[in-house]
């Protein structure tokens, strides 16, 4: 992987109008990828992308020219609100970025939705698309504990949730993970997950695993017990890192780049590798970043992802050689 000029990339991007994904996903000329028959077979190594929710301001094309020049060669593309494909234009839009960025070589291993019922409307049209294209995961939005005296009761609808979404993931060919975020969400807890899909499909729902909110509710070992509670029928990893730090005098969590925080990724990619995962890793880029103008920061983001990913891949080579 190489470096590349990120001021030049920005001052191109803009000159061809990527002052929003939208504009670039309404003008596109591109077709339509043709629909394939589902998801492709698993490599024997797990797949490496980027969460695209730090990027924003990139268009489809202008996304997949960033990623060719990092040296990234998949994306995890926010498909929700705000995000990079909206859910309400998906059928347009997705398979227009799907065609921008295989034209770069580059593959969309996973998105990240808001779905969280098969009532919600958008859920067929998110997941049929998505599988017509040969996408192979999702991952679900968050359900949280509102009322901490009916835990049972907020589990036990979490998993009628998920077991719908389910056989619609099964109709459209794709499989789903479910993520750990840490705070007042349903599976901060990591048996959580386990209860909520325990009757569902395992080959079209699982968990999205993500080590850093593991070691933010597990401490020590919790993260691990965790992981192996999970690792059965893991889908999808998320990376990233963090600490906790004191500020007037209360403690919390403070996101920063990868590597360095309190995260053991030697250990875990250690873990990783000697089970069978194959699916998407993806890298997220979500501690705070400013620069003195707009176009400053743009530069700083992308400098950014390629030293997270550049430590990314020191962690994935070490673990699989």
């Amino acid at each position: 992987m190489h470096s590349f000029n990120r001021r030049q990339f920005l001052i191109t991007t803009a000159a061809f109008g990527a002052a929003t994904h939208r504009n670039t996903a309404a003008a596109s000329p591109m077709p339509a990828s043709p629909k394939s028959a589902g998801p492709k077979p698993a490599s024997r190594r797990p797949s490496l992308c980027l969460f695209s929710k730090p990027l924003p301001f990139l268009g489809y094309w202008e996304l997949a020219r960033a990623l060719e020049e990092l040296g990234i060669p998949g994306v995890d593309l926010t498909t929700r609100p705000k995000g990079h494909v909206l859910p309400e234009r998906v059928t347009e839009d997705l398979p227009k970025a799907h065609r921008a960025l295989k034209d770069r070589g580059i593959e969309i291993s996973m998105i990240t939705t808001g779905l969280t019922s098969a009532a919600d409307p958008a859920a067929r049209p998110i997941l049929r698309t998505a599988g017509s294209l040969g996408i192979g995961y999702f991952k679900l939005g968050y359900y949280r504990y509102r009322e901490p005296i009916r835990l049972d009761a907020t589990i036990d609808q979490v998993k009628r949730d998920v077991e719908g979404l389910a056989v619609i993931a099964q109709q459209a060919n794709i499989q789903g993970g479910f993520h750990n975020h840490s705070g007042a969400y349903v599976g901060s807890a990591m048996w959580d997950h386990w209860r909520a899909l325990r009757d569902t499909d395992p080959a079209r729902m699982g968990f999205y695993f993500d080590p850093a909110h593991a070691t933010i509710e597990g401490g020590a070992a919790g993260w691990r017990l965790g992981f192996h509670r999970l690792v059965s029928r893991l889908k999808m990893v998320a990376t990233k890192d963090f600490y906790w730090e004191k500020q007037q005098g209360k403690w919390g969590r403070h996101m920063c780049p990868l590597g360095q925080g309190m995260v053991d990724y030697p250990q875990f990619f250690k873990l990783l590798a000697a089970s069978n995962f194959q699916g998407p890793i993806s890298l997220h880029v979500e501690y705070e970043i400013e620069g003195p103008s707009e176009s400053a920061r743009r530069e700083k983001v992308l400098a950014a992802i390629e030293r997270d990913y550049k430590q990314l891949r020191r962690f994935y080579d070490e673990a699989y050689g």
